[in-house]
């Protein structure tokens, strides 16, 4: 047990590190998945429009710069406003666009668990005079005549 906490640990540090590394030196494709053209509403990634070549010119000379990722974002948004980015800031009002979400995935998961608890409370119970392997006479009559019939 002990081995995989310490195992976990590591991994969660190498994470840490990979997201600080790449805070610190981004590449073009790390940005281009999380900037967004304002012409044609897609990443930088998809567009082929002469403003996203021009905002991929203008990273790739900000990276070369020193600048971080999040410095290059802010400029981008100075630029163009919070539109730019693919995912909005978790803060203030763009924090609805994170937590809405994940509140109606629990809102609905909740009701499912609700309606599946009614659904199953409410079905008839099995009739109580009948055992549970009890058939009706003639059926079970039938029954055993066509089994002798095919065992022969």
């Amino acid at each position: 047990m002990i081995r995989g906490l310490v195992a976990a640990l590591a991994a969660a540090l190498l994470a840490v590190s990979a997201a600080a590394a790449g805070e610190e030196s981004p590449t073009l494709a790390e940005l281009e998945k999380e900037v967004i053209c304002p012409t044609c509403h897609t990443t930088l990634a998809l567009s082929t429009s002469p403003i996203a070549a021009r905002m991929r010119a203008f990273i790739t000379e900000r990276i070369a710069a020193g600048d971080t990722k999040s410095e290059i974002k802010a400029k981008l948004v100075d630029e163009f406003g919070e539109g730019v980015l693919a995912a909005p800031p978790a803060s203030g009002f763009n924090l609805l666009a994170w937590a809405l979400p994940i509140g109606g995935a629990l809102v609905a998961l909740l009701a499912v668990g609700l309606l599946a608890g009614r659904w199953a409370r409410s079905r008839p119970a099995a009739p109580a005079s009948a055992g549970a392997g009890a058939l009706d006479p003639e059926l079970e009559r039938r029954l055993d005549e066509e089994l002798a019939r095919f065992e022969a």
